[in-house]
């Protein structure tokens, strides 16, 4: 049997009685939240965002940027923190980014953000807790 490709495994009922049910439905089902709905949106202070899943730290603050979405949007991961997939879903072909240690879905990618990327990762807030500094 092959390795699983995740650090952190963790059964279907272990995954629900972690999460709220909003955040199983994004996290675990690729489901989106509503855009402006998560206070992370507002989020400002120095620290670091991490994966509400396993708290693997996936983004700092300083690349954070307002993107008008409606979600929390940044221009660079954490080196190694985010996984990437194909994904087809409602007649689109994007990019989905999820969580390298335990794969739960974040968002996606897309290539219209700010520089230096241009890039702009458009993360579901639920998917996040928030690490102040210090």
């Amino acid at each position: 049997m092959a390795p699983h490709p995740f650090k952190v495994v963790r059964t279907d009922a272990e995954w629900r009685a972690l999460l709220t049910p909003e955040q199983y439905a994004v996290m675990r089902q690729h489901g989106t939240e509503r855009p402006g709905s998560c206070a992370l949106l507002y989020e400002k202070r120095p620290g670091v965002f991490v994966c509400a899943g396993c708290d693997t730290p996936l983004f700092n603050n300083t690349v954070k940027f307002e993107s008008g979405t409606g979600w929390p949007s940044f221009t660079t991961p954490i080196a190694g923190a985010l996984g990437e997939t194909v994904d087809k879903s409602h007649g689109m072909v994007r990019t989905e980014v999820h969580c390298g240690t335990c794969g739960s879905h974040m968002g996606h990618v897309f290539p219209d953000g700010p520089p230096p990327t241009g890039l702009r990762y458009c993360i579901n807030g639920v998917a996040l807790n928030f690490a102040p500094e210090g």
